[in-house]
């Protein structure tokens, strides 16, 4: 699994990479030099692509929409279409939040519930469908769910808000290592968790 580049040499049009017009610095983020070769340039396309046992590709995710978390990468939009199959659940939006010192960033799903969600149920069913890697550390339940002004998730503010509950009114769930449930996050909790007192 890896980001699709694109070979740019400027003499040729059709793999020519022009720019952002007006703005260098953003163009040169979208471009990687001397990759195979001194003097080589390539464009970052910023979708990851996975390739299967008979060499084909597929689109897997945009890069600002995966984490990484015990040396995996995790798609937010697979583990969310996953999350969304579950009875009671009607909007799941997942993201990575950091956890204490730990590498990566855990996975955090805010979701928009029935009133009637089984969240023993819920626990049961993510464990079955998900990798241990890509299943939620964290949920998040919001009686809505925001999104911008082009229908994508919100995200930044509930990453900068992490799993902390003194950030929020909403309620947050730990899937607990030791109860193998989902265990409402206390302040106290929370500075178990930061402190490292479990195994994620």
């Amino acid at each position: 699994m890896g980001e699709a580049l694109g070979q740019i040499k400027s003499e040729e049009a059709r793999f020519r990479f022009e720019g952002y017009s007006g703005d260098p610095k953003q163009t040169e983020k979208k471009i990687l030099r001397d990759v195979f070769k001194k003097g080589d340039a390539w464009f970052r396309t910023g979708d990851l692509m996975k390739r299967d046992k008979n060499a084909y590709f597929y689109f897997v995710d945009r890069i600002g929409d995966t984490f990484r978390w015990k040396a995996e990468n995790v798609s937010t939009n697979e583990v969310g279409d996953v999350l969304a199959q579950f009875p009671g659940v009607k909007e799941a939006n997942v993201y990575g939040v950091k956890v204490a010192d730990l590498d990566g960033r855990a996975g955090m799903a805010a979701l928009k519930l029935e009133p009637s969600i089984d969240l023993k149920a819920l626990h049961a069913y993510a464990t079955a469908q998900l990798p241990a890697y890509a299943r939620p550390l964290f949920l998040r339940i919001q009686p809505e769910i925001e999104t911008t002004g082009t229908f994508k998730y919100r995200k930044v503010d509930l990453v900068t808000e992490g799993f902390d509950p003194t950030k929020t009114p909403d309620p947050i769930w730990f899937d607990h290592p030791n109860e193998r449930a989902y265990v409402r996050v206390t302040p106290e909790l929370h500075a178990d968790i930061q402190a490292g007192k479990f195994r994620l």
